[in-house]
């Protein structure tokens, strides 16, 4: 019986370990006893082109600058393919692979691992981070011929997976559905941070720029996550309800990082909010214990009723209450560790900011339930078993397989 161990990751949109969801599962797999390789871009303060680290061998490869435009995103996905391919063959030379662990986005993974698939026979897990159909709407609000490649791309990335890993529960009815796959082959694995590595700091008082109270908000900074929502809400705040004693801190960089930059010149509250752009993962964790009460005002849109967000789960790691928009998927995960204001509504979104900035002992309770979720039922180490359980269903499938053709399981 073949023994599947070997393991090649293949991500296009974050370098490793810079992602962390890729990067415990890579460490989880290797202290369960496979031997994993990983394929991901350069960027990040990663580098190298390759490395080894924790025993887990990385393959990094170079990507042309991030232009949000469909020309862009073509010529970074034709790029990304081309250096997949290359890399892979590179892996299978030097290191061999039996399971091809896909992480879109983009949809076109299922080349690379279709073609190991059907030559060397090699298993492959799609491990689904984004629903690239949505996205591409609530991006460019149409449905035109790239929308249908998507659809197609996403088809024949669910047909080529043998099993396929969601992160949460609506991922999971859009494998059973457009996916049309099997509910035996579908695991939930939640993006719930590593609560041993992910802990509370001692706040740091400068954060507040000499105001008495922090509002924190960390992530990508584009289109769907609505930060010009939030821009306007801290402008309600300030002039509206006249309180200048609150500072906001943006933490993160994407596509339209300059645009809100300017954005917040044009409101007239530059002064109360700071933009730091990406930071070191302690820097991070001393800002994000500083805050008072932290946000997400990512906007109402299917992709975003859909889609678990990372900084919710470290809020609530953080022990920090939250703030956001009517979403399915945010209040599946934050339940009463958040407040949530109308869906795409400044002023409502601010009311809620004020409601616990003025109520300290609902700040603390919402906190400390966020931090309960967490540590009985979110954290990694209650996603890394149904890592292992979708791992080991490659194995089972393979045993049928080969009991199917002699008739005796081996």
């Amino acid at each position: 019986m073949a023994s599947f161990d070997k393991v090649l990751i293949v991500v296009e949109n974050l370098p490793v370990p810079f992602d962390r969801r890729v990067w415990m599962e890579a460490t989880t797999l290797k202290k369960a006893g496979y031997q994993v390789s990983v394929i991901c871009p350069t960027g990040k303060g990663y580098e190298k082109d390759y490395e080894v680290i924790d025993d887990i061998h990385i393959y990094r490869h170079p990507m042309p600058p991030d232009i949000s435009s469909v020309t862009g995103y073509l010529r970074e996905y034709a790029t990304a393919v081309f250096w997949e391919f290359r890399l892979a063959h590179r892996v299978w030379r030097e290191r061999g692979f039996n399971i091809v662990h896909i992480c879109n986005p983009p949809d076109l993974l299922f080349l690379v691992a279709g073609w190991y698939k059907l030559l060397r026979g090699v298993r492959v897990i799609f491990d689904h981070h984004d629903i690239n159909l949505e996205m591409y709407e609530a991006k460019y609000e149409r449905k035109d011929i790239f929308y249908y490649g998507l659809s197609l791309a996403e088809r024949l990335t669910f047909a080529t997976a043998d099993v396929v890993i969601s992160t949460n529960e609506s991922y999971r009815e859009v494998a059973l559905t457009r996916g049309k796959k099997k509910p035996e082959d579908i695991f939930v694995v939640r993006s719930g941070p590593d609560l041993s590595r992910f802990r509370p700091t001692p706040p740091n008082p400068a954060y507040r720029k000499n105001k008495k109270y922090l509002v924190g908000y960390v992530g990508v900074m584009g289109e769907p996550e609505g930060i010009d929502y939030l821009l306007k809400s801290v402008r309600y705040i300030v002039y509206e309800k006249q309180r200048q004693d609150i500072q906001f801190m943006l933490i993160g960089s994407g596509p339209m990082f300059e645009k809100l930059q300017e954005l917040s010149e044009k409101l007239g509250v530059a002064d109360y909010v700071e933009f730091t752009g990406r930071i070191e993962d302690q820097e991070l964790l001393e800002r994000l214990s500083s805050c008072d009460v932290c946000v997400n005002p990512d906007k109402k849109m299917p992709y975003n009723e859909r889609s678990t967000m990372n900084k919710i789960m470290e809020y609530m790691a953080m022990g920090k209450p939250i703030v956001q928009f009517d979403l399915l998927e945010g209040r599946r995960s934050a339940a009463g560790a958040s407040v949530y204001a109308k869906g795409n509504d400044e002023v409502d979104f601010a009311e809620k900011i004020l409601e616990l900035i003025e109520d300290p002992e609902r700040r603390k309770q919402m906190g400390l339930e966020g931090q309960c979720r967490m540590k009985e039922k979110l954290e990694w180490r209650y996603q890394a078993p149904k890592l292992l359980d979708a791992y080991g269903a490659i194995s089972l499938k393979n045993n049928k397989c080969i009991t199917n053709k002699t008739g005796v399981a081996s």
